[in-house]
């Protein structure tokens, strides 16, 4: 069995000696009973900005509290290619075994169901290898594989369900209801969500907003000492603030402009804002094509003289977002959006920037009223854009409201008192 290095080995076995004062129990002894081994399932890959933001810092804390990580993660080859270095190292640094394996992504459906096989395989030969404690599984596909070796090997299953993934694919556009294939494959997972609810040891929810949905469902049942909510936090050693070098006012958005953000109602606030402040300009950091951004302000009649699009790597985003006077986000307000914790509104609130965000999207306006960092918009109400503009927030309360609500040490602590109760 691999245990690291051995300066590893040692500063585990002084910490567990210290902890437990154990002075008659060998090394190795201690090594059998303590050592856990983690098998973390995730459909969405570690080279992606989301695993890279929202996977890999948990598991780091999670591996200095004793266990043992092995990280399956399904790759895009464009971002493995770029970033696989970078994460190697990083897997390396922190003892945690990766398994990259290959994103399918046509054809529809059936790229899926090769991909499960997959994770089926390697989970089989990870167990067979090292004897799981635990299954940690990252949404609704990694969730297969845990509900069936809990069934058939007994091995505690960890539901982290981060959204209501089968109707965000409805309420996205991805599933056609009218087409009988994505309406049977909507009911299956929809089947599952409820065996994976009912049978998990414990199931992570984003957002209180979609806890209280799920513990009204009557075929749930004894779910409610076993659920818990955990946002998407952020690392705020990472974002935190940075002097300001320009007094102007700049409207700031960061991050994809995929299928939930409403571009078009953002410019269009932006719009408004430049009645009142004509110098205004608006900043995008994002990896999406900024044609897509001024091809939407050529159809609203946008000079985009003053909007400006770049990339940003993760570890730049404070700077570049120095002089960001308000953030804005909107994001599209439906059913599965009730489950949703935009990992935005952590990082913007860390750099101590005001948001303007719509209501009606998981816990992001209840945040927000309660930290006093921002504003919530109600999409169906005028909105009174000259009120916002003038008041004035106070970005030591809005850092504070992060580290209360979005700290990252606060949500390995909250992982591992669940880790601490399953196994």
């Amino acid at each position: 069995m691999h245990w690291g290095a051995s300066s590893r080995i040692q500063l585990i076995f002084v910490q567990v000696k210290s902890i437990l004062d154990i002075r008659h129990i060998s090394k190795n002894d201690i090594f059998v009973e303590m050592v856990k081994h983690v098998l973390y399932l995730s459909y969405d890959g570690m080279t992606d900005p989301l695993g890279q933001s929202q996977v890999l810092p948990y598991i780091i804390g999670l591996t200095k509290a004793g266990y043992s990580f092995h990280l399956v993660s399904f790759e895009k080859p464009d971002r493995y290619n770029e970033n696989r270095l970078t994460i190697e190292a990083i897997c390396k640094e922190n003892s945690i075994e990766w398994y990259p394996l290959k994103y399918t992504k046509r054809p529809p459906l059936l790229s899926t169901v090769w991909d499960v096989l997959k994770m089926r395989r390697i989970s089989n030969q990870l167990h067979n290898k090292h004897g799981l404690s635990l299954i940690h599984c990252r949404s609704y596909i990694s969730a297969l594989i845990g509900l069936s070796f809990k069934r058939k090997k007994g091995i505690p299953f960890l539901f982290d369900m981060r959204g209501f993934w089968a109707d965000e694919r409805v309420d996205g556009g991805l599933w056609n209801l009218d087409n009988p294939l994505y309406r049977w494959v909507y009911n299956y997972f929809k089947r599952k969500e409820l065996l994976f609810l009912n049978h998990s040891d414990f199931t992570i929810s984003l957002t209180h907003s979609g806890k209280c949905e799920i513990l009204k469902w009557k075929a749930v049942k004894g779910l409610n000492d076993r659920i818990k909510v955990i946002p998407c936090c952020a690392d705020l050693n990472l974002f935190k603030p940075v002097s300001r070098d320009s007094q102007g006012f700049t409207l700031g958005y960061l991050g994809s402009l995929g299928t939930w953000y409403m571009l078009k109602e953002m410019l269009m606030l932006f719009q408004q804002i430049t009645i009142k402040i004509p110098s205004a300009k608006f900043h995008f950091l994002t990896k999406d094509d900024p044609a897509i951004i001024y091809d939407e302000c050529k159809k609203l009649g946008i000079d985009s003289q003053n909007i400006s699009v770049e990339e940003s790597d993760r570890k730049d985003i404070p700077y570049k977002t120095r002089n960001w006077t308000f953030s804005v986000f909107f994001i599209l307000p439906c059913f599965s959006k009730l489950s949703s914790s935009p990992t935005k509104q952590g990082e913007l609130m860390g750099l101590g920037i005001p948001i303007i965000c719509n209501k009606g999207v998981g816990d992001v306006d209840a945040v927000v009223e309660k930290f006093d960092s921002g504003i919530a918009i109600d999409m169906d109400k005028e909105f009174d854009i000259e009120a916002c503009l003038k008041k004035v927030y106070n970005e030591k309360d809005i850092v504070n409201g992060a580290r209360d609500y979005f700290s990252l040490e606060q949500g390995v602590k909250n992982y591992l008192d669940i880790y601490e109760q399953i196994i």
